[in-house]
């Protein structure tokens, strides 16, 4: 079988070093194979912008990292995510939630919760009940939230970095209360959609690994393999974003740093020589060998400093 790679970014601003290098990671991954590598945008937030899809596919092309057909984009294919939602409906395997952010904050703070896992508040309320929330909400503008069902409580998965993994599968959200789909739903969906069979991100969405797999074997699709990577870290420890100044490519020309010295940084923070190019990361690249250590990255000093 065909190795699928994928890259997913959100369309929200220009990609910064944590997201080239895990996106440089993937299409090793897949291109080393003789696979396929992918791309979709994740644009239902409403920060995305249509003219960051065109940035991103340049910076990509930029470094080297080529994909395989056209870009998928999330914000059109609704009614693919509609007919997924009512098959988990048509199963009984969806309910209403009515929690306010302030009530999933309290329990997200409660005793014995884990952290991030929804305990089920509205899952066994009557019919009166859901009718009285539900006309509760409506008073002050608000829909119910959407989630799953869940019959299992934690899933064990194989990461290819970071070995054997348990996650909770809580009743997680399918559907905001905006009629926005959730994050673990679309992606899911998606991954089956495009014959996707392995999932190489940030190791900060390991949690999520487990509702997505359970949630492929709700839908009758087969999960991808896993390969969670060390993040960027800026000079606080902190994942890095793109407020932490000289991360973007556009950023780091006026730094004085071009597209290969760009790769050399990427490639020698994973613990493998200087690339120049893509190509070169490519022959250099063994994921047994990769660091499993984060990368805290120090901005380069501006120009008129550094003579």
């Amino acid at each position: 079988m065909t190795l699928v790679g994928r890259y997913a970014p959100s369309p929200t601003g220009a990609l910064h070093l944590g997201n080239l290098r895990t996106a440089l990671i993937g299409w090793a991954l897949a291109r080393q194979s003789g696979g396929r590598f992918v791309l979709r945008f994740e644009d239902l937030d409403a920060r995305s912008r249509e003219p960051f899809r065109a940035l991103q596919l340049t910076d990509l092309a930029a470094l080297g990292i080529d994909w395989d057909g056209d870009p998928l984009v999330q914000s059109n294919c609704r009614s693919r995510y509609e007919q997924a939602f009512a098959q988990l409906e048509a199963a009984g395997l969806v309910y209403e939630c009515y929690c306010s952010r302030r009530d999933l904050s309290q329990i997200a703070s409660a005793p014995h919760t884990a952290p991030g896992a929804y305990p089920g508040y509205c899952r066994d309320l009557t019919p009166s009940e859901r009718a009285r929330k539900r006309e509760e909400l409506s008073k002050v503008g608000r829909g119910p939230a959407l989630r799953l069902r869940s019959n299992q409580e934690t899933l064990t998965f194989t990461d290819a970095v970071y070995g054997q993994q348990s996650g909770e599968v809580d009743d997680f959200v399918l559907r905001r209360s905006d009629g926005v789909f959730s994050y673990n739903f679309v992606c899911v969906v998606d991954d089956a959609y495009q014959g996707v069979t392995q999932v190489c991100r940030g190791r900060d969405l390991l949690s999520s690994v487990a509702r997505q797999n359970y949630l492929h074997q709700l839908l009758g699709s087969t999960p991808p393999s896993w390969v969670h990577v060390p993040l960027v870290l800026n000079q606080k420890g902190e994942r890095l974003a793109k407020r932490d100044g000289a991360v973007t490519l556009e950023q780091l020309r006026t730094y004085g740093l071009e597209n290969p010295q760009v790769i050399s940084l990427l490639a020698t923070s994973l613990g493998f020589p200087p690339a120049k190019t893509a190509e070169e990361f490519l022959a250099y690249f063994d994921l047994g060998k990769m660091t499993r250590e984060d990368w805290r990255f120090t901005p380069p000093a501006p120009l008129h400093q550094q003579n």
